[in-house]
Order: structure tokens, then sequence, then C-alpha cells
């Protein structure tokens, strides 16, 4: 981001037509490999961009309209996790099933000897463990692992996100990056020095 905006400032907006037009091909972008693979984060930051180089000069219109994006995002992503850990909490009941139809076989074999009719109960028994092994030990924790995740994922957007409206309102790029820093989780966040330290050392184009 403060190369992005230290480039703004310095050439004007219509300088970075040709990076966010193309930016896979982008002599800016390709300095930062691991932000170029995520597609859905640089998609997100040219679009906004682009809005900027075409005049979009309200920093309230742009927030509104970067909320909605990013609770769209959400709601895709609530979606998947929400389906998993459904299908988590439906495993149980089909446990039960598999319980209830391993007593009825065994109820028609009920003169049987008693190792014949263990061997059935024994079997209906595993078709209960297996749901609830499978709800509680593999769905639900992968539901709540994913929600976790998207949580993080949209952190990363909300980033982006003050950072551009800070650089939209006029702010220096060293400031609009320190906006973007204090969005990020503690455990995450840079220090101030830190950040100084990289934006001394960002590439320039």
């Amino acid at each position: 981001m403060y190369a992005v905006f230290k480039l703004a400032k310095t050439k004007g907006m219509i300088a970075l037509e040709p990076h966010i037009e193309n930016p896979k091909d982008s002599a800016l972008f390709q300095n930062f490999p691991s932000f170029t693979k995520n597609h859905h984060a640089m998609d997100f930051m040219c679009d906004y961009l682009r809005l900027m180089t075409m005049g979009t000069e309200n920093p309230h219109e742009m927030e509104n309209l970067m909320d909605q994006d990013l609770e769209t995002h959400h709601h895709e992503h609530h979606a998947i996790a929400a389906a998993v850990t459904t299908l988590g909490e439906a495993l149980p009941a089909f446990g039960i099933v598999a319980a209830v139809l391993g007593v009825i076989v065994t109820m028609g074999s009920i003169a049987e000897p008693p190792e014949v009719l263990g061997g059935l109960i024994a079997a209906a028994l595993v078709g209960t463990f297996f749901g609830i092994f499978v709800a509680y030990g593999m769905f639900s924790p992968i539901g709540t692992n994913l929600q976790q995740y998207f949580e993080a994922d949209g952190k990363y957007y909300e980033c982006m996100k003050v950072g551009m409206l800070a650089h939209l309102q006029g702010y220096a790029p060293a400031v609009s990056v320190e906006f973007a820093r204090k969005i990020l989780y503690s455990h995450e966040r840079p220090t101030f020095a830190e950040v100084e330290e990289a934006c001394n050392n960002a590439p320039t184009v």
C-alpha cells in the first residue's frame, strides 16, 4: 500500500492506471509476489484504485461501497462455514438412525445365541459412535476453523479498506499505512518502527 500511495502522491493517480489495469504484468505489483498470488485481494485493491483514478473523491461514498462489498464477501464465506457446521450438527442424528436400525435387526434375531446378539448390538453402537465422532471430532472443528479463517481474511480486507480511504482523504502515504496498521489484530500487528522500516525499504517504480 505504501508503494502504491507513494506513486500516486508523487506522479498522480493517473500513474497507477497501467498497474491496476494489468496487475499481473505490473512492475509495481511484481515486487510483492505473495499479494499478487491472492487474486481476490488484488482485485479488491485494483477495483477501488480504479474508481479513484476515474474521479471518485468522496470518502464517505467509497466507504459505504466498500462496506457493502465486504459484507457480501463475508456472507459468501459465512455460508461455506455454516454449511460445514450444519453438516456436523446433523451427523449425530445419522448415528442414532444407525443405532435404531441396528436394534431393529437385533430384535429380529432375538432367538439367536448371545455371541450373535453381541455382534449385532456392537454393530448398532458402532453406527452411533461413528456419527458422534465424525460430527464433533471432524466437521464441527472444521466449520469453526473455517469461520475463524474467514474472519481473519475479512480483517485483511478491512486493513486495505482503511488504508485506501485514508489515502483518498489526502493523508501522506506513511500516515495512510499507519491507519491500516491499527486495524490488524494485536498478535499480527507490526510495530510502528517495523512499518516505518519496511516503508523506507519499499520498492519504487
